[in-house]
């Protein structure tokens, strides 16, 4: 079943009714043609998704039929944001695409020291516009409760000053300690904590920014005796703290 996402006016539960508007809407009428009494997924961006059926079309909007709300589990019970550092080519849309299915809360590009990327302010601007859009289109597909946002680029003492706010800061590093103190750090987040993970490019980190996080607050934690690709360290963390979070 198809799934939608709405800003939480456009849900009016007491009349049991929902307007949808914007792209959603050319996407239901003009790319999958979606018919009146077909049934449809609504979420509103919070714990609540409504199952509804298409009861009109109008100009610039549909208006759906609640038929029920449920209140799901989808989300983890963590806000994990990812750190990433620049990649090469293509790979950040497949790095989004699977952070989003994995379940983070948001992404941030990151320009470090060894990104071969550089990104001047238009070239950013095209580039986060097309990334969230693969991030709505992940968790449409994923049954995500919410968009994942993908931020603006920042460089290294912008992602720093802002990873200080979260609860947990966590960097991959291949000179960390072995996995037993690996085990002890993962083990000791709990749920409800916002966590942050710093994945480098394709040159990894530089020793001096591995410095900066530590003084920062991050804990650098080791993903095992082999050296992993920039696309794949930040999918192992997530599948990692999912396994860990998951509370069902």
């Amino acid at each position: 079943m198809q799934r939608f996402f709405v800003e939480p006016f456009q849900v009016l539960e007491e009349e049991h009714r929902i307007t949808l508007t914007g792209p959603d809407l050319n996407h239901m009428k003009n790319v999958l043609r979606m018919r009146i009494g077909e049934d449809v997924w609504i979420s509103d961006g919070s714990e609540k998704e409504y199952h509804c059926t298409i009861e009109e079309f109008q100009e610039d909007s549909a208006v759906l039929h609640i038929l029920y709300a449920q209140e799901s589990q989808y989300e983890l019970p963590s806000r994990i944001y990812l750190f990433q550092g620049l990649p090469k080519g293509d790979k950040m849309e497949l790095i989004i695409q699977k952070a989003v299915e994995l379940g983070a809360y948001a992404v941030v590009p990151v320009e470090t020291r060894r990104c071969v990327v550089k990104l001047d302010a238009k070239k950013a601007q095209k580039k986060v516009t097309r990334w969230q859009q693969i991030s709505e289109s992940a968790a449409k597909q994923s049954k995500r409760m919410l968009i994942p946002e993908v931020k603006n680029v920042m460089n290294w003492k912008e992602a720093l000053a802002f990873a200080k706010g979260l609860d947990v800061i966590l960097i991959p590093y291949e000179l960390a300690k072995g996995m037993k103190e690996t085990r002890e750090i993962l083990s000791a987040i709990q749920p409800g904590q916002s966590v942050g993970i710093f994945i480098g490019p394709e040159g990894g980190f530089e020793e001096e920014e591995v410095r900066d996080a530590m003084e920062a607050g991050g804990k650098p934690v080791t993903l095992g005796k082999r050296i992993l690709r920039t696309e794949t360290a930040g999918m192992t963390m997530l599948s990692i703290l999912m396994y860990t979070l998951e509370s069902v």
